[in-house]
């Protein structure tokens, strides 16, 4: 792309219409172009202003939220960046499978309801000519592990309903801990570079540090709850009278 731009090299460049163009540099959401003979010329600030526009309008802010944001010091692009991160820190590449792999994968044949449920809860999603994207790849893996156990396709997918409802709150509160404690008060649109930096840094933090915890609280869940069947199992000990740590009591004849 050329460094000089005129207005309708600009719109194309942009896929903007030169009407946009010119009422966002009447808003002062644009700065004006270097005029050489009657003839304005645009740079590549004035596409990456352009790009930024239309990347909040789509992030859904309007122009006049916009504008205060430009305004201060740039502030936008950091906004938009730090939002961006926020939404992909926990996303997993997701895969490309078609349904004849998927139904190799699960036992030769893919039960339509189950198929269907697995669509609902978010795992796969048809894209159409029997290809599929995998939301979840490591979710994928662990339901097919279940399969080979012998499990039911149905029942692993109840286990997935169950983490994903029970996962909500988990989340919720991770996140009311970083918005609250962390971000903290204030007008995003008046933050300095480095506070943009310190919670980027702060994000990275939260990322093994939520998934470590989690692990850690089923880790003890899974292990009390594992005790407990095991105690039905060999039949002597009321699991409500103690834990893993005592010996079944022997029955009496």
């Amino acid at each position: 792309m050329a460094d000089e731009l005129t207005i309708d090299e600009l719109a194309r460049a942009t896929g903007m219409t030169v009407r946009n163009i010119r009422a966002h540099q009447s808003r002062g959401l644009l700065p004006p172009p270097e005029v050489r003979a009657r003839t304005g010329y645009y740079g590549p600030d004035h596409v990456e202003r352009l790009r930024l526009i239309t990347n909040m309008q789509a992030e859904g802010f309007n122009l006049a939220a916009i504008q205060r944001i430009i305004e201060a010091n740039g502030g936008g692009a950091q906004i938009i960046d730090f939002g961006r991160e926020v939404l992909g820190a926990f996303d997993e590449e997701p895969e490309l499978t078609t349904a004849d792999e998927l139904a190799r994968r699960f036992g030769g044949t893919l039960d339509v309801k189950a198929m269907e449920k697995a669509e609902r809860l978010g795992i796969v999603r048809p894209l159409g000519e029997d290809r599929y994207e995998v939301t979840s790849p490591t979710l994928m893996r662990a339901g097919e592990e279940l399969v080979n156990l012998g499990i039911p396709l149905s029942h692993a997918l109840a286990v997935a309903e169950r983490i994903q409802r029970n996962s909500r709150p988990i989340a919720e509160a991770f996140i009311r801990l970083f918005v609250q404690d962390v971000i903290g008060p204030g007008d995003p649109t008046r933050r300095t570079r480095e506070e943009w930096e310190r919670l980027r840094e702060a994000l990275e933090r939260l990322r093994p540090l939520a998934t470590e915890a989690v692990r850690a609280g089923f880790q003890q869940t899974m292990s009390a709850a594992v005790d407990e069947q095991v105690a039905k199992i060999v039949g002597g000990l009321d699991p409500s009278e103690g834990t893993g740590s005592q010996r079944p009591r022997r029955r009496r004849r």
